[in-house]
């Protein structure tokens, strides 16, 4: 028997706030415990939230980002149930009208040796806030509320996603796109992205969908990739061996790679939901709206396809590039410099990102400046020296900026050093005829069918001039001796 494959993500995107959605207290990972809590957070009688503005700009935001229908009008609802760390014992979010409506989220895939598009349909983006955190203990259950109250954006997918790989990479590129956005830091460690997956089977062709399974809280988007691929085998040997599947909340089990059953899943009616009586609908002006839209910056599906299609970036380069928004800003801060796109990419790509990861710096840290970087590449492009020297004036770019000289003149750096390729042809002429000279024998293999000593000669010439002669002078006169 074979099945279809339908899966569906909750997930929750923390707020980089400074405060809480509905009280002044501090919003960071990583404090004291219970050090960021007042009276809202624990829920004293008679006090009264407020609406952290900033919260529904970062909602307007990515519903803009993901081609959403922004609800003018919204308001909050109380989702009633009890958990030890929810200190109100209900929570206040939003049901029946959400923030943002529809829309959807657009990547790419590596599928071999291309790329391909896929597209994830948004049934909506709703605030709310955030629980606790219980730490589980020999000496008892421990309660931290410095979490509580902390910002949510939950962003809720239509079930059309067709395998583990494409629930991975929506994952992905919901972190790409709030980290572009500035709304979230999306560290997956520290629970500023968590996801809860849904998962069911149905018969291949099928259009009645299959019981679903949800795996909660998926802190790692490798993680998410296991667990949906052990749930799809482990329902489809319940079904095929004849048995039945019930709704139910399953955990991951990262040391085996297995799920595990932790409660059959409530329905929406446990909850009951009704409208929050303590806070104001949210309104949402046209002004607003189209100066949050102004703000949006090119995001990594349009970056991936400027990049390979107006600057013509490899698919691969391409991909890197728009992984990250200070990438991106680098990439093209550089190209305003310098016409030569792909060197510049290349550069990017296969010398200073690992040059990036020994120093353990991010981009806006590397020494060398976008505008080095252009001077560089035009100046290897136009045949002033080679890559070689380029990867060693790299090095002593980086030297002179954490010296304090962040605008090293290139140029006087590569002359200092002798660098600079000397494409004066007869310099070059004597260098190639005493390389000849040397080797007599080796001209005569050359000439009788030995094509492949011409780079031996090659290296001679670059060896003899100590590396100062221009390698595609050196090719010219030497192909022009040898005929």
């Amino acid at each position: 028997m074979e099945f279809d494959v339908v899966i569906g993500l909750e997930v929750h995107c923390q707020l980089n706030t400074k405060s809480k959605i509905f009280a002044a207290d501090h919003n960071s990972f990583g404090a004291e415990p219970n050090t960021h809590i007042g009276v809202l957070t624990l829920a004293h009688p008679g006090v009264l939230p407020r609406t952290n503005r900033e919260v529904v700009d970062s909602a307007v935001k990515l519903g803009l980002a993901f081609g959403s229908t922004i609800n003018r009008m919204n308001y909050f609802d109380r989702k009633n149930y009890f958990y030890p760390d929810l200190p109100k014992g209900y929570q206040v979010t939003q049901d029946s009208r959400p923030v943002c409506v529809g829309g959807s989220v657009r990547f790419v895939l590596k599928e071999g040796r291309s790329y391909r598009e896929h597209e994830v349909k948004v049934h909506h983006i709703h605030m709310e806030e955030d629980a606790g955190k219980s730490v589980h203990t020999a000496e008892g259950t421990l309660l931290d509320y410095n979490r509580a109250g902390a910002p949510l954006l939950e962003i809720v997918s239509y079930p059309c996603i067709s395998s583990p790989e494409e629930a991975a990479g929506y994952l992905a590129e919901i972190r790409r796109i709030v980290r572009f956005l500035g709304i979230s830091d999306g560290n997956m460690e520290e629970g500023s992205l968590r996801a809860d997956l849904n998962v069911s089977l149905k018969p291949k062709g099928s259009e009645v969908l299959g019981t679903k399974v949800e795996i909660k809280n998926m802190n790692s988007i490798r993680f998410l990739q296991r667990a949906a691929e052990f749930e799809i085998r482990r329902q489809a040997g319940v079904l095929q061996a004849g048995g039945q599947l019930i709704q139910e909340t399953r955990t991951f089990i990262p040391e085996t790679g297995e799920t595990e059953s932790m409660r059959v899943k409530e329905t929406a009616n446990d909850y009951r939901y009704f409208p929050e009586p303590d806070l104001a609908p949210v309104q949402i002006s046209e002004e607003k709206l189209e100066a949050l839209k102004a703000g949006i910056p090119a995001l990594p599906y349009t970056l991936f396809h400027t990049f390979v299609s107006q600057y013509g970036l490899s698919e691969d380069n391409a991909y890197v590039l728009s992984e990250e928004k200070e990438l991106s800003d680098y990439f093209l801060e550089t190209i305003r410099h310098t016409p030569h796109c792909k060197p510049v990419s290349n550069w990017m790509v296969s010398y200073m990102r690992g040059d990036m990861n020994e120093r353990s710096i991010g981009i806006n840290d590397y020494p060398v400046r976008p505008g080095q970087l252009a001077e560089l590449v035009n100046a290897i492009e136009d045949g002033k020296f080679s890559h070689s020297v380029g990867q060693k004036l790299m090095v002593l770019l980086a030297e002179n900026s954490g010296n304090g000289g962040s605008q090293a003149n290139l140029m006087a750096l590569a002359e200092s050093k002798g660098w600079v390729l000397n494409q004066d042809t007869s310099r070059i002429t004597e260098w190639v005829e005493e390389v000849l000279m040397r080797n007599k024998s080796k001209v005569e293999e050359f000439k009788k069918g030995k094509k492949g000593l011409l780079g031996m000669f090659v290296g001679e010439v670059m060896k003899l001039s100590g590396g100062s002669a221009d390698p595609k002078e050196v090719n010219k006169v030497i192909m022009e001796k040898l005929k």
